[in-house]
């Protein structure tokens, strides 16, 4: 049985806190702050909790905690006001991104949703491997089906939190920005982002003759 966390984990946290604290401070609207960390801490708190008989390989482990610091940089700024435009041209000297690449409004919320999908379909595999008899084809789809089912689940949540918050912060929380498809374009950025991960991971699975999320999931299995 595992009973302790590794240095590489110990080291993910400690980072993550230390960027958590530094984005903690001053945020651009603390009530949305807090209504976008509810599931953070929910997520870090169960993790925690089942360390000892649960633990991420290194890439899964890395792959949400870089997800998780996107997360957080949406939470500070509220998603619909990150100020991305000003960092590429501090960066660049050039145009803002947006009217660079033609878009009409801030896009980190598209960002996260994406990125959701495209870092956490490989953690999400690698969790169902170690719970479920998942192998083959049913341990790719199960994962992207997940993926697709958390995020509808996360825009119901949105729904009826902006709802019960009103005002401004229902607007900094929802982040639609007028776009009536908002929602239907969040799950299909997410949906998009994991096939993409789960047909790589299976295509370099098919030509390494192994699956490591599987051989990873049985190690720590065997272990606990």
């Amino acid at each position: 049985m595992r009973t302790k966390a590794s240095r590489y984990e110990l080291i993910l946290l400690g980072g993550f806190v230390a960027l958590w604290t530094w984005l903690a401070i001053a945020p651009m609207k603390r009530s949305d702050w807090l209504a976008e960390n509810l599931l953070v801490f929910a997520l870090l708190m169960f993790l925690v909790a089942v360390h000892r008989r649960f633990s991420f390989s290194r890439l899964s482990a890395t792959l949400v905690f870089v997800f998780l610091c996107i997360h957080e940089v949406g939470a500070h700024y509220t998603y619909a006001k990150v100020p991305y435009n000003q960092w590429w041209q501090a960066l660049t000297g050039g145009q803002p991104l947006d009217q660079l690449l033609g878009f009409e409004r801030n896009q980190f919320d598209r960002l996260v949703h994406f990125s959701y999908g495209l870092l956490l379909a490989y953690p999400v595999r690698e969790a169902l491997l170690r719970v479920i008899p998942a192998g083959g084809f049913s341990g790719y789809f199960l994962a992207w089906n997940l993926i697709l089912s958390s995020s509808a689940i996360y825009e119901l949540i949105e729904w009826v939190g902006g709802a019960y918050m009103g005002g401004d912060t229902a607007k900094a929380f929802v982040g639609a920005q007028q776009d009536p498809w908002d929602a239907q374009k969040d799950m299909a950025l997410a949906a998009l982002a994991a096939c993409m991960t789960l047909v790589a991971a299976a295509a370099v699975n098919y030509f390494q003759q192994r699956d490591f999320a599987l051989e990873w999931a049985m190690r720590n299995k065997a272990s606990t």
